[in-house]
């Protein structure tokens, strides 16, 4: 009975990790596609700028 119960635990830990793990994968990747939009957001701006300038 003991071995069983510190095996449940042991996986509830082991559970506990991964989601930890996934929690900060989604994290980084959050914080780079938001990254990654203010940075196109702010080349279509200046490309927009440079196509009136043309004009």
């Amino acid at each position: 009975m003991r071995h069983r119960g510190q095996g449940a635990l042991e996986y509830l830990f082991m559970l506990a990790a991964v989601l930890i793990l996934v929690t900060m994968a989604i994290r980084v990747i959050m914080s780079s596609v938001h990254d990654l939009n203010s940075a196109i957001s702010n080349y279509t701006a200046e490309v927009r700028k440079q196509i009136l300038e043309d004009l």
